[in-house]
């Protein structure tokens, strides 16, 4: 099988590319300089040259704060982007694998969101990924849908290299306690990927270690597996004066994706153990 990865110098992106390759396939890396997702006229010609049997979307903007001064680029990565890609599965006869984010969610449901929930985006962030879902919903039939959330992984900045960095700078952090998610490890997400794909199951998915946590009580685990000694101290979210809203509780219901897969994500916590573990390995 040959398995086109877009953003695949990312967090996840390069995690996604490992473990296709481990698989045996052959593996097209796509990083920015490789393709710029936003120009449909480069998707085209590299997809109708290379013909891959799927396509896995990694490449987003990220930066949820920067997306309310840079709306037009979180759309038109995020948004017109995976446009760009479904249009070229569909002219090409590929699968495509869309990764999407709990942040296409208000937050507001107080418990976990499945997938037949409609979004309702805080943010301008969510709005360009629920912009690029409708797209790859709308034009699609062959495609995979996966929200995740609160990605850490051994190729990118993350909340817990951000924890660790801070913790050797200042005696004191405070984190936000009011925010509830599921920590997800890309390794793992990328193994699911892997096995999702060959299913042939198309459909939305949610996809994250289980459990959940708030950033504060993750921030005082990856203390305490590090033996960090630094006072981690909760504050509200409007302390933190961010520039984009975020939901106070994404939590994913992962239905029906054991079904499908035959298995859940390991816990978060385990996650958490086996990421220092590996980090420790290759010595980050």
């Amino acid at each position: 099988m040959i398995v086109a990865v877009t953003g695949a110098r990312g967090m996840l992106g390069s995690d996604i590319v490992a473990e296709m390759d481990n698989r045996g396939h052959e593996v097209l890396p796509l990083g920015k300089k490789e393709l710029d997702i936003t120009d449909l006229t480069k998707v085209k010609k590299i997809f109708h040259r290379e013909r891959p049997d799927v396509i896995i979307n990694c490449a987003a903007y990220t930066d949820v704060d920067g997306s309310e001064d840079n709306p037009h680029l979180a759309m038109s990565v995020n948004g017109l982007g995976p446009r760009n890609l479904a249009l070229a599965c569909n002219e090409y006869e590929i699968d495509l694998v869309h990764i999407s984010t709990d942040y296409v969610f208000d937050g507001q449901k107080e418990e976990a969101y499945s997938i037949f929930d409609s979004t309702s985006p805080l943010n301008t962030y969510g709005l360009s990924k629920v912009l690029g879902e409708r797209y790859v919903t709308s034009l699609l039939h062959r495609y995979y849908l996966i929200r995740t959330s609160w990605l850490f992984g051994l190729s990118g900045d993350n909340f817990v290299e951000k924890i660790l960095r801070l913790s050797e700078e200042r005696s004191e952090l405070h984190i936000v306690e009011d925010q509830v998610g599921s920590p997800t490890y890309t390794a793992d997400l990328a193994r699911l990927v892997g096995d999702l794909i060959k299913t042939r199951c198309f459909g939305v998915y949610h996809a994250t270690n289980q459990g959940y946590t708030s950033w504060y009580s993750f921030a005082r685990e990856i203390a305490a597996l590090n033996y960090l000694n630094v006072n981690i101290k909760p504050v509200s979210s409007s302390a933190r004066n961010y520039a984009a809203t975020r939901p106070s509780d994404s939590r994913l219901d992962p239905f029906p994706l054991k079904e499908t897969v035959g298995y859940l994500l390991a816990p978060w916590e385990d996650a958490l153990s086996r990421y220092m573990d590996h980090r420790a390995e290759v010595d980050l």
